[in-house]
């Protein structure tokens, strides 16, 4: 199975008055979804299944891709790497599984699927906003693999 974890482009800036879950893309950010979506749109196959984060931000950068997804309420900020990849159905999905979301899930969960030691780079490991992680599961002799296919940024696509 294909797992892609693409990050919510940039967004405004919370506030005492502006709840996390109602921020809203800036203009820059809007560009970064657009530039974002039309890679992956050229690289997805028709079949993917599309999940998003209820905040805001994440639903307008799912929305510059022109496909149907759901939002998953499991998927909002605060979320774990295990209800991330529950969400997905992680090794299992006979389908690719896009999922729209926020850091620092999103890096500890391509830190936990490529095997990096937790408390050391897991934590550190930062996906840029706007950008996309592809990983692949794959059986190599009976044992489960995880593969970096791409990673890909909004100003380099």
């Amino acid at each position: 199975m294909d797992l892609i974890l693409w990050r919510h482009a940039e967004a405004e800036e919370g506030s005492d008055t502006l709840a996390d879950l109602d921020r809203s893309l800036t203009p820059r950010g809007t560009k970064q979804a657009q530039r974002m979506a039309q890679w992956l749109d050229r690289h997805l196959p028709d079949s993917t299944r599309v999940l998003a984060s209820p905040a805001r931000r994440t639903e307008q950068t799912v929305q510059a891709l022109g496909r149907k997804f759901k939002l998953r309420p499991e998927l909002a900020p605060g979320c774990t790497p295990a209800q991330l990849l529950a969400a997905a159905q992680w090794p299992d999905s006979k389908v690719h599984v896009l999922v729209v979301g926020h850091q620092p899930v999103l890096g500890e969960t391509i830190a936990q699927l490529l095997g990096m030691a937790e408390g050391e780079l897991a934590v550190q490991l930062s996906v840029r906003k706007g950008a996309v992680w592809w990983l692949r599961h794959r059986e190599r002799d009976g044992v489960g693999q995880t593969v970096l296919v791409s990673v890909q940024a909004p100003d380099l696509v």
